[in-house]
């Protein structure tokens, strides 16, 4: 490689990727490593996790100087294809892992295909959309993002792996990028905020608060946000004693429902009303709104049969926990609250490497792999853990920033797709950590142990590296 092309190559983000790599091993080598000291076997993670990441290097050393960037759009389809028929597959033929099954064994080496799956994901996503004429307004094209999306989230959930599925709803956010409506993800916020408020209070409260949230939303779009927030404060305050009037003997006859099974029925049939009145007035979005606040109520009312129908058992008790609807600390919230244990007993600048003795007597399971953020808040402190965010914040900022560089939109929504994956498993993985999310069982990008997920990333990421790079061969 000419030597003007070398100095080209963004060592920012190669550079960060080295240091999180090695930072990992480090901190995997404190969570596993036994009072005997160093010892030279593959049944020590640390030995293994060492195989790794030189197996990692020489995949990005290659993927970088030898495999040609044109080759990745070529392939997109075929890799995708092939990624969801093993998806499929290690649902039925796979090695069971704590409930489940998504490795293929091969010897001493499991394989998880999800890890690969978002790599595949990100090529065909950007590959469709970079295409001549492509928009979110034609129907064709967002059923082929959506398909896209939904093909391999929909073979992970057969897997029971919920914490990849998810990671596939940040790819949402190069959607917008690329012209996607953003009352999509408004829409997908609320759904959650509305899952919450009906398990943790009641579906009546839940209505209210639609109610609220629509009245508000109307107010505003008719230019007259004083009035109409009165008038919605107003009425919500009024509903709120219907569970009281229910119980007066003259209301009596209205017991024969619940009181959110009323206040479905005569809201939905006034939002129903208005929806037709709207539609025949060409008031598009005022009849949006009410068709939104039907949608809201039938969430609203399908949140208990989810909830018992849908999720396992194990899934329930740890929303539960997280939710304070339950207090299981010797149970499924035992594992967040030794990682708290942990991280608090780190304090402003932690115990020191090697130091740390929740990590080095096993209090916390899972510690090398998805807890393995507890292990760096006992051992390097605070600062250690801010540290490491900020490290994460700007390798996706950069990601972003080069990617909008691109001219070439394959490139340019690929490095999208690679920054929202890793701003997803950061999220997800230390916000489980610290008790803010359920336990869902999600790798902290290029720290955690296992060889796929560093495999996955480094391949994502020497990847986006080598496309940046064959840019630049023309500036």
């Amino acid at each position: 490689m000419p030597e003007a092309l070398y100095k080209k190559i963004d060592w920012v983000i190669a550079g960060i990727w080295l240091l999180l790599v090695v930072f990992g091993w480090m901190n995997i080598f404190a969570s596993s490593v036994s009072e005997d000291g160093f010892v030279f076997s593959l049944k020590e993670k640390y030995i293994m996790d060492l195989i790794w990441v030189a197996t990692a290097l020489t995949l990005g050393i290659l993927i970088l100087f030898v495999i040609p960037s044109n080759l990745y759009p070529t392939i997109a389809l075929p890799f995708y294809g092939l990624m969801v028929l093993l998806l499929v597959a290690v649902a039925f033929v796979g090695v069971e892992v704590n409930g489940s099954k998504s490795w293929f064994a091969l010897g001493p080496f499991r394989l998880q295909p999800a890890e690969f799956s978002k790599i595949a994901t990100a090529l065909l996503l950007a590959q469709v959309m970079s295409k001549y004429g492509f928009s979110f307004s034609k129907f064709r094209d967002t059923l082929r993002v959506a398909v896209v999306l939904a093909l391999p989230m929909l073979a992970i959930l057969l897997e029971k792996e919920t914490g990849s599925a998810l990671v596939y709803l940040g790819y949402l956010l190069v959607c917008y990028r690329e012209g996607m409506t953003g009352w999509l993800l408004v829409i997908g916020l609320l759904a959650i905020v509305f899952f919450i408020v009906t398990l943790v209070f009641s579906p009546f409260v839940a209505i209210l608060v639609l109610l609220a949230l629509t009245g508000i939303a109307c107010s505003f779009h008719v230019r007259k946000p004083l009035q109409g927030g009165l008038i919605t404060a107003l009425g919500v305050a009024l509903l709120v004693f219907l569970p009281r009037l229910m119980q007066l003997e003259a209301f009596s006859f209205l017991n024969r429902f619940e009181p959110e099974m009323w206040l479905a029925l005569l809201s939905g049939a006034a939002a129903l009303t208005l929806a037709v009145v709207f539609w025949f007035r060409r008031q598009r979005e005022l009849r949006n709104l009410m068709l939104g606040f039907l949608l809201g109520l039938l969430l609203i009312f399908s949140v208990e049969f989810v909830f018992t129908k849908v999720l396992k058992e194990h899934q329930r008790a740890r929303i539960e926990v997280l939710l304070g609807i339950k207090e299981d600390p010797m149970g499924v919230g035992y594992n967040v609250h030794q990682s708290l244990v942990a991280i608090g007993s780190g304090g402003l600048s932690g115990k020191g490497f090697l130091g740390g003795t929740q990590t080095r007597f096993d209090f916390v399971p899972e510690q090398s792999t998805d807890f393995i953020f507890c292990t760096i808040g006992e051992e390097w402190g605070l600062i250690g853990t801010l540290a490491v965010l900020a490290v994460y914040l700007v390798l996706i900022l950069r990601l972003i920033a080069t990617a909008e560089k691109q001219k070439d939109h394959f490139a340019r929504i690929y490095g999208w797709c690679v920054a929202c994956c890793l701003l997803m498993h950061v999220v997800i993985n230390i916000c489980m950590t610290i008790g803010l999310m359920p336990v869902i069982g999600i790798p902290l990008p290029m720290l955690s142990y296992g060889g796929s997920s560093l495999w996955a990333f480094t391949i994502l990421i020497f990847i986006f590296l080598r496309l940046d790079l064959d840019q630049k061969k023309y500036q």
